[in-house]
């Protein structure tokens, strides 16, 4: 049994890196839509019908348990699938959670009261469909009071990456923390909300300012896998090898992954 990772791209590959060296003997199924990326400028209906279609192309690859390494269907249809979509006997889970939890320094089964948190200004830089969902300002309030989060929606950033263009990519990033900073001039931590972004991360890290606090999603996610797979054991899988689909030309979709993680990624037509 295989745990599926899903992106709308090639971003994802950043959680998939972080969760096959956390998770060595767990096979996984990546699934890249890459035909219809990026998510970050579509509606909310566009986001859910293309990320419940990719769900079920993943279950019937095997995958009980999928995961949304794609902050924008994280954001804006994983809590309409859990309501009325998804079977009992499947479970799909998103990228906001293990972030919420190191942010707020509590578990998420934790149903206490919001309480004060030592973080007070936080930068929040995302797709502009995730900003505009409000989804982590959501779930950042039923746990935490006095935050103060101001969003980026960082246009342009992801297609940058997707076309290997990193130059352009760097200088959109600090084009974007530039206009943070005019609305929140000291921010105290910054959320790279969107899991292409850790591959900008040292850039994030320059323009913001060692003092800053930088959270990306690939080790927080790897390791809140690992813990669900402890407690669900029936969600495990025997095996090394992974499989990668794509939307998209397989080919060239396979280069630009093994550029990004520097070795061999062989995809194949979903």
């Amino acid at each position: 049994m295989a745990v599926g990772i899903f992106d709308s791209g090639l971003g994802g590959l950043t959680v998939l890196d972080a969760v096959s060296k956390r998770l060595p003997d767990q096979p996984f199924v990546y699934f890249g839509d890459n035909a219809h990326a990026p998510y970050g400028v579509r509606d909310a209906d566009d986001v859910y019908n293309l990320t419940t279609s990719a769900v079920e192309r993943m279950w019937d690859a095997g995958c009980d348990l999928v995961i949304l390494a794609c902050n924008t269907a994280s954001a804006a249809a994983l809590r309409r699938m859990q309501e009325s979509w998804i079977p009992t006997d499947k479970r799909v889970l998103g990228v906001f959670v293990p972030l919420i939890e190191a942010l707020t320094e509590r578990s998420w089964g934790d149903n206490s009261p919001p309480r004060e948190v030592a973080v007070k200004h936080v930068a929040l830089f995302a797709t502009p469909a995730t900003v505009a969902s409000r989804a982590f300002q959501r779930e950042l309030a039923f746990r935490a009071i006095g935050v103060d989060v101001e969003a980026q929606a960082c246009g342009g950033v992801v297609d940058a990456i997707e076309d290997g263009d990193m130059i352009l990519a760097e200088a959109l990033v600090r084009s974007h923390v530039d206009a943070l900073k005019r609305k929140m001039p000291n921010p105290e931590a910054a959320i790279l909300g969107c899991t292409h972004y850790p591959l900008m991360h040292e850039t994030f890290q320059d323009a913001l300012g060692a003092d800053v606090t930088v959270y990306s999603q690939a080790n927080l996610v790897a390791e809140s896998l690992a813990d669900y797979l402890e407690r669900h054991p029936n969600m495990k899988g025997s095996g090394s090898e992974s499989v990668f689909l794509t939307t998209g030309d397989a080919r060239k979709v396979s280069d630009r992954a093994t550029q990004f993680l520097r070795r061999r990624i062989t995809f194949e037509a979903a």
